[in-house]
């Protein structure tokens, strides 16, 4: 059997919007769905606006751009993270400033959060990561407290809810990416979501190369980080399947942890209390101190019977583009993860025989 990593489910809605873009001749960022999906995406968050950008860097690289984050500025971000989420710190020239993560939710410790506040920080920006919202009440009363503002990367986290509220909808910017993996796909893309309008107004004219009242006179510098009709129509099929496609992965969890709860060496996610986990990615953590195969040997394996997987983010320290940065600074914990972490087949499209047969494989490996 060939299990991948994650296989996009797509909709019969989507298709068909795909369809009538293409006989329509609507497949750039010109189109009627591209305003739809902002529109029902602002809908289903409850929020004033949303901005479809190309991709979730480029959410965030806009977000930020807004906010007039730029040269001298530093901006938290977790250290468990993909790179996409300090790289679009880096684009504005602002410094990004790592937290280590917990090594129960992998999200950012909040309580090392302050020890990096000085005159220089403008922003906290925290991931929510697999799934699981980050603890939001502590982040805000920071940033209320110290003046900053809060863009939250809410790629991981379509129909997570923190306390009642949808990841995202929180801070002073919420970003998505649609990428092929993500519980909403376009294949690539991304949104923004805020209830400011002079943030959103911001946000349209740096995704769209900044053009004044005139059209191809630029009043600043802009980006062309416009997502196409075709996305779009892909977008709005999706999107109203959301809460299915959240019952799909939050199934698929409980599965995963009723066969892999009580296998020894083996530590399943787990989920905070008052949060909504919509297990984007199901990882799993490898316990060394109870059996001697390791996490690189356990995937090398199961990819020789047909299952994928993927390792876990890397820690800051391994990343050689950050050392100037880090000046040798250490985050134990997200270097821990990142060497006994990997995530299991986690797809929309997965079935349980599939999944019975990676647990079946992943025990005969480590028993």
């Amino acid at each position: 059997m060939k299990v991948m990593v994650n296989e996009p489910l797509l909709s019969e809605e989507a298709k068909k919007n795909v369809v009538d873009a293409l006989d329509t001749g609507w497949i750039s960022s010109s189109g009627s769905y591209v305003k739809k999906f902002e529109k029902d995406f602002a809908s289903v968050y409850g929020v004033k606006y949303a901005i479809t950008v190309a991709n979730g860097t480029a959410a965030l690289h806009v977000a930020l751009l807004a906010l007039g984050i730029g040269s001298g500025d530093e901006v938290i971000v977790p250290a468990f993270t993909m790179g996409a989420s300090w790289l679009a710190v880096m684009y504005t020239g602002a410094k990004p400033v790592f937290v280590d993560c917990e090594l129960d939710t992998y999200n950012i410790d909040v309580t090392k959060i302050e020890k990096k506040i000085n005159s220089k920080t403008k922003a906290i920006l925290p991931v929510h990561i697999y799934g699981q919202p980050c603890e939001m009440d502590k982040i805000m009363f920071l940033a209320k407290k110290y003046n900053l503002f809060v863009v939250e990367d809410a790629a991981e986290v379509h129909g997570a809810l923190y306390k009642g509220r949808l990841a995202g909808t929180i801070g002073d910017l919420g970003c998505f990416s649609f990428y092929a993996n993500k519980i909403i796909t376009t294949g690539e893309g991304g949104m923004i979501i805020t209830n400011d309008k002079n943030l959103a107004d911001k946000c349209y004219k740096f995704k769209d190369l900044h053009h004044s009242a005139k059209r191809f006179i630029h009043d600043g510098v802009g980006f062309n980080y416009r997502m196409t009709n075709l996305q779009a129509a892909i977008g709005c099929g999706e999107l109203i399947h959301l809460d299915e496609y959240v019952e799909k992965k939050i199934w698929m969890a409980k599965l995963y942890d009723e066969i892999l709860r009580d296998v020894t060496g083996i530590v399943c996610p787990t989920t905070r209390e008052g949060i909504k986990n919509v297990y984007w990615m199901y990882g799993v953590v490898v316990d060394n101190k109870k059996i001697s195969v390791s996490k690189d040997q356990i995937r090398e394996k199961l990819k020789e019977v047909g299952v994928d997987t993927r390792d876990f983010f890397y820690s800051p320290e391994d990343q050689p583009v950050l050392a100037p940065l880090l000046l040798g600074e250490k985050f134990p914990n997200t270097k821990y993860l990142s060497e006994h972490g990997f995530y299991l087949p986690s797809g929309l499209a997965i079935t349980e025989e599939q999944i019975r047969y990676t647990t079946e494989q992943l025990k005969k490996i480590i028993i």
